[in-house]
């Protein structure tokens, strides 16, 4: 017993002095999941293109990259002993002109490269990356119950296909010894941003704002949870490759609005369906991404050990909210 005891202490003491590199740390997954990092000790190097206005503290520095140019803080990456990739334009943030479309991509194909060349051409100790994905890899569920798994193929959409190359740009790095763990993530529910704001704002005047039907299929996953499972990809061996960053339970659109709703004004609101077509015409090419049906599995992470804080969505917009 006192020997285990004694192992155990040596992991725990490694785990305290790994230093983590992050890309997209700077986020709303990535300032999230800094916090989560630091309350357990990790050391942090965020890289970033404006390092002037940050601030540092004992566990926490920052380090320049430029992925246009093709440049990066190379004592920064020899640091680390883990790099947590998250970097890559926002999805939903601009129209998809051609020009955004072509960043959405390069944003992230590029910037995993410029990752694996450094390593490629320099000693270092990077023993793990774990890179984001999203469930854009999967197209939408034609038979309204289907659960997506991490065996499916790619869709051959634009995002099915953007997911494609974004996985495959940081694959190199296994043959350099490296452990790649990808984590395709779900819709991110957290009150500092990303899509959950936009299910509150109409509540502001009294209305839950049901997207088309409201019957499609959303696989979420409540920010904490997502923070939980990079660490969890960290500080386990036997995870490798892809796995879905979803909750266990996905509801459809209407539920998660409704759920939204309760939590905020009770029964005082009124549930209004905004019609396919004006979606259409407001957000273009995005549209489909909001209106098709993709239901995911948790079951490989699941299986993996992994136990989710919030696996109903009540329960992750309580705690949202109450946050």
């Amino acid at each position: 017993m006192l020997h285990e005891s004694r192992i155990h202490l040596l992991n725990l003491i490694f785990l305290i002095m790994q230093t983590i590199l992050i890309t997209g740390g700077t986020g709303l997954v990535g300032g999230a999941l800094v916090k989560h990092l630091r309350h357990k000790n990790y050391r942090v190097i965020i890289l970033s293109r404006n390092v002037k206005a940050l601030k540092e503290d004992e566990n926490i520095s920052y380090a320049l990259w430029n992925v246009k140019a093709g440049t990066i803080d190379k004592d920064a990456v020899m640091k680390a002993d883990a790099i947590i990739h998250l970097a890559g334009a926002g999805v939903m943030d601009k129209k998809w002109t051609a020009s955004y479309m072509k960043e959405i991509l390069e944003s992230r194909t590029e910037s995993s490269k410029l990752l694996v060349r450094t390593l490629q051409n320099n000693e270092h100790k990077v023993k793990l990356i774990v890179s984001s994905s999203a469930i854009g890899w999967y197209g939408a569920d034609q038979k309204g119950d289907h659960q997506f798994k991490e065996t499916d193929k790619a869709d051959n959409s634009f995002l099915g296909e953007v997911c494609r190359q974004w996985e495959e740009s940081i694959q190199p790095a296994a043959a350099l010894g490296i452990r790649v763990c990808i984590l395709r993530t779900g819709i991110v529910l957290a009150k500092e941003g990303g899509a959950y704001p936009k299910f509150k704002f109409p509540l502001k005047f009294g209305i839950a704002a049901i997207l088309g039907g409201g019957k499609q299929t959303v696989s979420w996953i409540h920010i904490d949870d997502l923070c939980r499972q990079y660490i969890y990809a960290l500080e386990n061996e036997a995870l490798t490759g892809s796995y879905n960053a979803v909750a266990p339970l996905p509801v459809n659109n209407k539920t998660l609005t409704l759920a939204v709703a309760d939590a905020l004004r009770g029964k005082f609101y009124l549930p209004v369906h905004i019609p396919a077509f004006i979606l259409k015409i407001m957000l273009g090419g995005r549209s489909r991404e909001i209106l098709k049906s993709t239901g995911v599995s948790a079951d490989k992470i699941n299986s993996a050990g992994f136990i989710f804080l919030y696996p109903g969505i009540k329960a992750a917009v309580n705690a949202i909210e109450n946050k």
